[in-house]
């Protein structure tokens, strides 16, 4: 009788390379799946307890989590689509055209690219409005949600940068003006709008500089704050969730002679 899946686990589990890997492994105790947790530089960002009610389609609405699996298709598809990309003006234009007529499922893959960018920005304001109403930002959670605010702004600049990379009029004029917009900051305004655009003008250095923004310093930067993101809910005791709300403990009806006191 052949082996189920599990027992082809159990034995992978036993093995000298999973345990060189992997130092705790499974078992059946609470304390060892905990340690196991704690010892692993991926689950150690999460608790190793969750109460049901917290991860319930009613208290979370699943934003967090539609925003991060925005997030990792972003991640996807962009990958896939600087196989076919250069950051030059001669050379950007044309590859985004040979995206659309000539690299096969290249204009599926460039609009579940874009699509999947317009959802996360949604997404993003959705969870934050949805934390705010619920008065999740307070303590002793103010710090992660200055955290969750730095990465709304890392969002919309992912969206922002990756609008000059296709090198055609509409993303031409649309960062001129955006970045003409900088420039009215008092004080560094001028700096900001040299900084973004490498000289004054948009052109080849503008280019480059938003290409590599786009694709290196943002991602990066959100996938740093993301860590710290989840490390904090953790360490705040977790999702929040009201009393009040329906499925907790003070939501249940109250006995009559508790409700005559």
């Amino acid at each position: 009788m052949p082996s189920t899946i599990d027992t082809y686990f159990e034995k992978l589990e036993r093995t000298r390379m999973w345990r060189s890997i992997f130092r705790s492994g499974r078992g059946s105790s609470t304390l060892h799946n905990a340690l196991a947790i704690q010892q692993n530089v991926f689950l150690h960002l999460f608790p190793t307890k969750v109460r049901k009610r917290m991860v319930g389609l009613g208290a979370t609405w699943y934003l967090g989590t539609l925003t991060l699996g925005t997030f990792l298709l972003l991640v996807i598809t962009g990958i896939l689509l600087m196989l076919y990309y250069h950051p030059s003006v001669p050379q950007a234009y044309s590859d985004v055209k040979d995206l659309r007529f000539v690299v096969s499922s290249g204009l599926f893959l460039r609009n579940l690219h874009r699509w999947a960018a317009h959802a996360m920005v949604f997404l993003a304001f959705a969870h934050m409005f949805r934390v705010f109403y619920r008065g999740a930002y307070r303590a002793p959670r103010e710090f992660n949600w200055v955290v969750g605010v730095v990465l709304l702004l890392v969002t919309l600049l992912l969206s922002y940068t990756g609008y000059l990379l296709p090198w055609d009029q509409l993303a031409y004029w649309a960062i001129t003006v955006g970045t003409n917009i900088s420039s009215a900051v008092p004080l560094i305004g001028d700096k900001i709008h040299f900084l973004l655009l490498g000289g004054n003008q948009v052109n080849a250095n503008a280019l480059l500089r938003f290409y590599v923004l786009h694709c290196v310093i943002l991602p990066l930067t959100a996938v740093v704050f993301l860590a710290v993101h989840f490390w904090r809910i953790r360490k705040d005791g977790g999702l929040y969730v009201r009393e009040s709300e329906p499925g907790t403990a003070s939501a249940q009806p109250q006995p009559a002679s508790e409700e005559r006191k």
